[in-house]
């Protein structure tokens, strides 16, 4: 049965007072009921498609926001909704046409171009998406999102100085913002400026996260007054990473250290394991904020003890193929019985330089800031060498000189 106009109006007031309450759950199937009745209603399928998205039901926001767009033409709010529908189903190349009709309905609007930077970026076409940014900041210099995604772009092409601007003036608005900071400090440290980047660094602890922590107060450098737990702070005390960082940072600091099991009889100094009791302890810190609260450098962590190696295998740790006709060794127990140790930035290829087997590690691009990105020897383990991945003559010559 066809529901009358009165009928209607009355369906519409009642669900845009839901929606305006928060209750988007219960506005939905009266906002359907008015969009089915008048299909060629732009506004009534502009506000069924709103309160579709507010649901997170984008697919199916989809088709009345797009009816929404082609009925209201010269109204920016459908064709931005609709664009951010695409978005979100991946149809980025349709967002850019629907935001394009919104720029021309409102050329001066940042937040327009903005989303358009965001199009272009999804697109892979980052020279364009830059300009997009260029454009809304220069309508609104302090625009967070521009300003974060520009300095993105910027990072990644090495123009470090562009990327720390933008971040250091959405920061001037945003100065406790802990992911900019966590970024900024990310940033700062790959250009190996420890003093600046180790405090910003530590507002990844502020981020709720897959993050562990003990239930103690965290140590932030003070004198103590009873026992410190130094712990890994990833949530799998198992994995590669919380075992990598744990034999890389678990020195220069009289305190037990909460690892792997395996690990134990690697560590000099007293160890638990997650799960044990804590009772006795008054304070802790994470592994990576080590070298902020003890003041190390980034050329001369404190030293580990090594023992002289005398194995006769290769070792290889690297996800890598190693160079044809080359007899391997892949287990970690093994890795006493080595001569050389070629790997990753992983668990097992610290172990090997910890113990003083001669190590190179492949670095990639994107390298852990505690090693940095330059070739040659590392500070961290005497028998250690850093070596860019794709320097396959500088491998081959190594492997030649072992022998």
């Amino acid at each position: 049965m066809a529901l009358s106009d009165l009928q209607l109006q009355a369906l519409a007031r009642d669900a845009i007072q839901r929606a305006a309450a928060g209750d988007f759950a219960a506005a939905e199937p009266l906002l359907a009921q008015v969009a089915e009745a008048r299909p060629n209603s732009g506004q009534a399928q502009h506000l069924l498609g709103q309160a579709r998205l507010k649901l997170g039901r984008f697919a199916e926001a989809r088709e009345p926001l797009e009816r929404a767009a082609k009925f209201m033409p010269k109204e920016v709010g459908p064709q931005v909704n609709f664009a951010g529908c695409l978005s979100v189903l991946g149809e980025h190349e349709a967002a850019l046409a629907a935001l394009d009709r919104a720029q021309r309905l409102r050329p001066d609007d940042a937040a327009i171009h903005h989303n358009r930077g965001r199009a272009f970026e999804a697109l892979g076409r980052l020279g364009q998406a830059e300009r997009a940014y260029d454009a809304a900041l220069a309508i609104d210099h302090r625009l967070l999102p521009s300003l974060s995604a520009r300095a993105n772009l910027l990072a990644k092409r090495g123009e470090w100085m562009g990327a720390l601007a933008d971040l250091d003036m959405a920061l001037t608005s945003q100065p406790n913002d802990a992911p900019l900071r966590l970024r900024r400090g990310e940033l700062l440290l790959r250009q190996g400026d420890w003093l600046r980047g180790l405090p910003d660094y530590e507002a990844r602890l502020e981020i709720a996260d897959q993050r562990y922590a003990p239930d103690l107060p965290r140590w932030q450098g003070e004198p103590l007054a009873g026992r410190l737990l130094i712990y890994p702070e990833q949530i799998d005390i198992e994995s590669d990473a919380a075992r990598r960082d744990t034999v890389l940072l678990a020195r220069g600091v009289e305190a037990t250290i909460q690892c792997s099991a395996q690990l134990a009889g690697e560590l000099y100094g007293p160890t638990i394991r997650r799960g044990d009791p804590i009772d006795g302890f008054v304070t802790a810190a994470p592994l990576r904020s080590l070298p902020l609260l003890l003041n190390w450098t980034r050329d001369a962590p404190p030293a580990v003890p090594a023992t002289a190696p005398s194995g006769s295998l290769i070792g290889w740790f690297s996800a890598a193929e190693p160079p044809a006709g080359l007899a391997i060794e892949r287990d970690p127990a093994r890795i006493a019985s080595c001569r050389l140790v070629i790997g990753s930035d992983n668990w097992p290829t610290h172990l090997a330089a910890r113990r003083g087997v001669p190590t190179v590690m492949l670095l990639p691009p994107d390298a852990d800031w505690l090693l940095g990105s330059q070739p040659g020897k590392s500070p961290w383990y005497p028998a250690l060498e850093l070596m860019h991945e794709d320097d396959h003559a500088a491998l081959a010559a190594q492997l030649a000189a072992s022998g």
